[in-house]
C-alpha cells in the first residue's frame, strides 16, 4: 500500500510542475496585462529565446488609445502582434514600431505576442510598457 505522503507528492509534483511548463513548452493561457487602480499603464520585462513567443491579453474598449512601448536587448531583437477581438491584426503584423499609438476598433479581448524577428539561436531581454487611455 502507498503511503498517504508518497501519494501527495505524486499528485502534487505535476501541479507544481505546470507554471514551467506552460511558460515554456506546449500551448499555454496568455499573461493577463492588468493595470493597477488608479493607473493607465504598466511595465513587462521577459525574455525570448529562439522562436518562442510570449503572449499577453487585455480587455478594452472601442475607441481607447492603446500605446506600446518597447525596447529590447540587442537592439530591435523583439517585435509585437496584436490581435482585435475578432482575431484579425490590428496594424501590422509583427510590428518592430516600438512606439505604437492607435485607437481600438472594438471592444472586447485583445491579444499581444511578442517575439524574435527571427527564429535561429538567439535571444531578446526587452521592456514593454502598454497604456491605455
Amino acid at each position: 500500500m502507498i503511503s498517504r505522503s508518497l501519494l501527495l507528492i505524486v499528485l502534487l509534483i505535476p501541479i507544481a510542475c505546470s507554471p514551467a511548463i506552460a511558460q515554456r513548452g506546449g500551448k499555454a493561457e496568455p499573461n493577463r496585462i492588468e493595470f493597477k487602480r488608479g493607473t493607465h499603464s504598466t511595465t513587462i520585462s521577459d525574455t525570448v529565446r529562439g522562436d518562442e513567443q510570449a503572449e499577453y491579453s487585455f480587455e478594452a474598449r472601442q475607441g481607447q488609445r492603446l500605446i506600446i512601448k518597447l525596447t529590447s536587448i540587442p537592439f530591435k531583437s523583439a517585435c509585437f502582434d496584436l490581435k482585435g477581438p475578432d482575431g484579425a491584426d490590428v496594424g501590422l503584423e509583427y510590428d518592430c514600431n516600438y512606439d505604437y499609438s492607435k485607437p481600438l476598433p472594438a471592444t472586447g479581448e485583445y491579444f499581444l505576442t511578442v517575439s524574435r524577428p527571427s527564429t535561429g539561436k538567439g535571444t531578446a531581454r526587452y521592456k514593454m510598457t502598454v497604456t491605455i487611455r
